[in-house]
């Protein structure tokens, strides 16, 4: 009979799928859903079965997103899963073009759901843009923002428009730190790391501030995060020419335990990374 009052139970929710009760469980096992995709697959150790498994994984979202269109948790979990395999998993510069837009696009979604000045800010130019992130209270939504639009400037490297958008990203990323240092272990630090040594100083760059970002973003992941060490000795070392920092670092990275929550995937490419980057070092320096 229990069993009976149960079915009846789901298949009345199923009728009244429209209601707003029902359609709040529903949107939340979505929700869960998705971060638990995206988590197991942060925590993936082997590269290959990452490679190959995640496309599955993005046809899910995709129809996640597609019944559930306005949820803004939802999005940013297909922003998030979109820009790490396109970033780090795809060699095809075509393909990774196209999975960082739909990594952007998810974000400005969700942006557009929940921020509605910033939104309209979004294709504006700087300084109402500044002025609308100023007033942005949402770090994780704007650090969502902000990496898979980094992501979406990699990929587009040789369009100037798309480069033009640097100081945009850059703006959210401080906006995120002031809002919240901590936020991410410390992952904001090290987009404003690799945005600060892009140029030499003679340029423009800022690679000394470019290193102190660095460093707070090694501090805050407490060593855990081996991508910030990989991206400090590439961006950092290699441009000022100091090669014991990069050694150094590349095998700090190669000799720690990859293994750690949200950072295990990340942490096993940076390994290999860092292998790539050391064997070239007497050709670089």
């Amino acid at each position: 009979m229990p069993r009976r009052r149960s079915l009846n139970a789901f298949l009345l929710c199923a009728v009244l799928l429209g209601a707003s009760g029902c359609a709040s469980i529903v949107n939340r096992a979505s929700q869960r859903m998705a971060d638990n995709l995206t988590a197991g697959i942060l925590n993936q150790d082997d590269v290959a079965t990452a490679r190959d498994g995640i496309p599955a994984y993005l046809l899910l979202i995709d129809g996640l997103i597609q019944g559930d269109p306005k949820n803004p948790g939802l999005l940013l979990a297909g922003a998030r899963l979109y820009g790490a395999y396109g970033g780090g998993l795809v060699e095809d510069a075509a393909r990774a073009k196209r999975l960082s837009g739909h990594a952007f696009d998810y974000a400005r979604r969700a942006a557009c759901i929940t921020d509605a000045p910033l939104c309209a800010a979004l294709d504006q130019p700087f300084e109402p843009f500044a002025a609308a992130v100023a007033k942005a209270r949402d770090p994780a939504l704007l650090f969502a923002l902000a990496s898979s639009w980094a992501g979406r400037i990699q990929a587009n490297a040789e369009d100037w428009n798309a480069i033009a958008d640097i100081p945009k990203v850059q703006a959210l990323l401080d906006r995120v730190v002031a809002i919240d240092p901590n936020h991410a272990g410390g992952e904001p630090y090290l987009y404003l790391g690799v945005l600060a040594t892009l140029r030499p100083a003679s340029l423009g760059g800022q690679p000394e501030q470019g290193k102190a970002f660095f460093e707070k973003a090694l501090a805050l992941s407490q060593g855990r995060n081996q991508m910030v060490r990989v991206l400090y000795a590439e961006k950092y070392a290699r441009l000022v020419f100091d090669r014991d920092l990069h050694d150094r670092l590349l095998n700090e990275a190669i000799d720690a335990d990859p293994h750690a929550p949200g950072l295990t995937l990340i942490n096993t490419l940076a390994q290999q990374r860092a292998a790539a980057l050391l064997a070239s070092g007497n050709d670089y320096f």
